[in-house]
C-alpha cells in the first residue's frame, strides 16, 4: 500500500467507527423516548446472536466419526450450567471456551 492508501484506509476506518458510535445517539436523543421497535431488537437480538453463535461452533462437528463430539457437549453443557449458576454471560462463555480449550489440547 502506498502512503495515501494507508491514510485514505486509517481515514474511513476512524469515520466509520466515529459514525457508528455517533448515530445512536443522534438517531435516539435522550429526551425522547426509545421507539418500541428498537426496545423489541434489545430484548430479541442478544439471544439470537448466541443461537447463531452456537450453530456457527457446531457445524463441522461429527458426531459419528473421531471423538463423536464429546468436548463441544460437555462444553456447552459447562457453558449452559454456569449461566444458569451464575447469571452471567461472559463468564459462561469465557469457562465454556476455556473447557474446550483444555479438553482439545490435553484429552481428546
Amino acid at each position: 500500500m502506498t502512503l495515501t492508501k494507508q491514510i485514505i484506509t486509517i481515514s474511513m476506518v476512524i469515520l466509520g467507527t466515529v459514525i457508528t458510535r455517533c448515530l445512536p445517539f443522534i438517531l435516539f436523543p435522550a429526551d425522547k423516548p426509545t421507539p418500541k421497535y428498537i426496545k423489541y431488537l434489545g430484548t430479541v437480538l442478544p439471544p439470537a446472536v448466541f443461537g447463531l453463535l452456537v450453530v456457527y461452533c457446531l457445524k463441522d462437528t461429527t458426531f459419528l466419526t473421531g471423538n463423536h463430539g464429546i468436548p463441544e457437549l460437555i462444553s456447552i453443557l459447562l457453558t449452559v450450567a454456569v449461566h444458569l449458576w451464575r447469571r452471567n454471560m461472559i463468564l459462561s462463555v469465557a469457562s465454556g471456551t476455556i473447557c474446550y480449550m483444555l479438553l482439545v489440547q490435553f484429552i481428546f
